[in-house]
């Protein structure tokens, strides 16, 4: 429990920050859920569709500090080349 006004600041402060990154990381994890949905179904126009909200939404996730920047790099790389490769399979 908080003794000094400045702790019980700070303890309202995390809370809010919490709260905030919890939702963004949800929202991120939704989107990718999306996209692989979207892939393991076979619909390659959601599929684009989904990375084209998810790319930006990945990238403000990391640059407000929620995830590392190498994490988010890779996410989008992976979602990138699975939506790519499932363009090339359906078209060939």
């Amino acid at each position: 429990m908080a003794n000094h006004k400045s702790a019980e600041k700070r303890n309202r402060q995390n809370r809010l920050r919490n709260a905030r990154n919890t939702h963004m990381r949800s929202t991120m994890r939704t989107h990718v859920k999306k996209i692989r949905t979207a892939v393991a179904d076979g619909d390659k126009e959601a599929a684009q569709a989904a990375l084209t909200v998810a790319v930006p939404y990945i990238d403000k996730v990391a640059s407000k500090g929620i995830i590392h920047k190498a994490t988010a790099s890779r996410k989008i790389s992976r979602l990138t080349k699975l939506v790519s490769s499932m363009q090339e399979t359906a078209e060939a």
